[in-house]
């Protein structure tokens, strides 16, 4: 009798966990907020905000409303930069016109000074793609594929910002991409890429100062001290939060919504604010 209590006890313990691992865990915002310290970024950008969201899989757990509160979230911070690291349709969901003028309409309303920018994502690379880039060009988010912006303030002060294309199922192009560093690079630079372990690629490539980066989801579902149960391919070395390789930050976004199973455990979902200064002394 003993041992079937202990098993029941059991059972429950599990279905409780894996409701809220469905129902509570995925829903709410949390806003991670960090602070970046270079003197490569020039004194007129001294405190530059940057929100930078991940993986909205629009159509798992993301509603049109959910979406609302995220953008008003994004523009609470009042932030100089908006970065979207790829995967905004779920791959199983199927889209029409009307969902693409919601959407659009909805990613129009982020505010940012000086701009808002985007890249592919493995997601992306489905039967959406189309549809993902009208939604960007309605909105005014910049797809920097293989491309990159130069940002230049009323001082004329620069900082570089590239996009790598998705290196899963795209082609991603890192010498197109940061050509503009060979003959400039003591400007203030930043590379999105939407599967953080093509960082070391990157860095083999060309020095650069901030990485931004989604896919890993940090593990949709982790334990506490054993950490990500899993993570996709593209993200089995990077996953984290956040890494330092040699003079690079590299910080990975735990995405908004789900992939595969609508689950989330100790790991709720999240936006990046970074605040970037010049260093401590100056």
């Amino acid at each position: 009798m003993k041992k079937i209590k202990t098993i029941i006890i059991i059972l429950i313990s599990i279905i409780l966990i894996i409701i809220y691992a469905r129902f509570i865990a995925t829903s709410g915002l949390i806003t991670k907020e960090y602070t970046i310290y270079s003197d490569k970024l020039p004194y007129s950008y001294n405190g530059l905000k940057i929100v930078h969201f991940s993986d909205l899989h629009y159509g798992s757990v993301i509603t049109s409303k959910r979406l609302k509160q995220i953008v008003d979230e994004i523009n609470l911070i009042n932030p100089d930069i908006v970065i979207f690291t790829g995967d905004l349709f779920d791959k199983s969901l199927k889209t029409d016109d009307k969902l693409v003028e919601t959407i659009s309409k909805q990613l129009k309303s982020i505010s940012a000074k000086y701009g808002k920018y985007t890249i592919m994502g493995n997601h992306d690379y489905e039967e959406n793609k189309s549809k993902i880039e009208k939604i960007y060009k309605n909105s005014n988010f910049t797809l920097l594929n293989n491309q990159y912006d130069i940002i230049i303030n009323k001082e004329k002060d620069k900082i570089y910002l590239g996009g790598i294309d998705d290196t899963l199922l795209g082609n991603p192009d890192i010498k197109s991409t940061t050509s503009y560093l060979k003959e400039n690079n003591d400007t203030y630079s930043i590379i999105l890429v939407h599967e953080p372990d093509y960082s070391t690629n990157i860095l083999k490539e060309q020095e650069v100062d901030l990485i931004l980066s989604g896919h890993s989801h940090n593990g949709q579902v982790r334990i506490p001290i054993i950490g990500a149960l899993y993570t996709p391919s593209g993200s089995k070395k990077y996953y984290k939060n956040h890494y330092t390789i040699n003079d690079t930050e590299l910080y990975i976004s735990s995405g908004i919504g789900n992939t595969d199973l609508n689950l989330r455990l100790f790991n709720r979902p999240s936006i990046n604010f970074y605040r970037i200064n010049t260093k401590k002394d100056s």
